[in-house]
């Protein structure tokens, strides 16, 4: 749609929050690594995640295109309760447990988590993005939208001074 830009993207096996845009730089501040915007995501992964590998992900972990930045990461209980099923369902396999955890990027390059749990040996089973900074999935269902409301000129992103009253 003319006019419209998503800030960021997701891979065909990823879901969840997507943000598009009418101004395009607030899309531009939102994907460039260099303005550190937070994006969280909740990742199921195969097997149970140890300290130390939990510990890798928040220091970074060296991918083949260089060293990522430190990472938010906890481990969550299980999934939440208002996370619709996959359909397709993610692979089911007896012997091997899965976990879930959060995870919070200020870097977006092209399937960073996936590599980066990789890379710690934790394999990405199913990717959601649920933030990118204030905007929220919160209660939106796949395939549904919501218009929010942009912050006031002087607050949007951290750009620019509030003009005096």
């Amino acid at each position: 749609m003319p006019g419209i830009y998503p800030a960021g993207r997701l891979d065909h096996d990823s879901e969840g929050l997507l943000v598009l845009t009418d101004d395009a730089g607030v899309a531009h501040r939102l994907t460039d690594p260099r303005h550190g915007k937070a994006k969280t995501y909740l990742v199921q992964v195969e097997g149970e995640p140890e300290p130390g590998q939990l510990a890798q992900l928040a220091a970074g972990v060296d991918l083949a295109d260089g060293p990522t930045r430190p990472a938010q990461v906890r481990a969550l209980p299980g999934p939440p309760a208002w996370l619709w099923p996959r359909d397709p369902p993610v692979r089911f396999r007896k012997t091997v447990p899965t976990s879930w955890l959060e995870l919070t990027l200020r870097e977006g390059r092209n399937r960073q988590v996936r590599r980066m749990t990789a890379a710690v040996g934790l394999p990405t089973l199913r990717l959601v993005r649920t933030a990118v900074e204030r905007w929220q999935l919160g209660d939106l269902a796949p395939g549904h939208y919501r218009i929010a409301d942009p912050a006031p000129p002087a607050r949007r992103l951290g750009r620019g001074r509030a003009a005096p009253a």
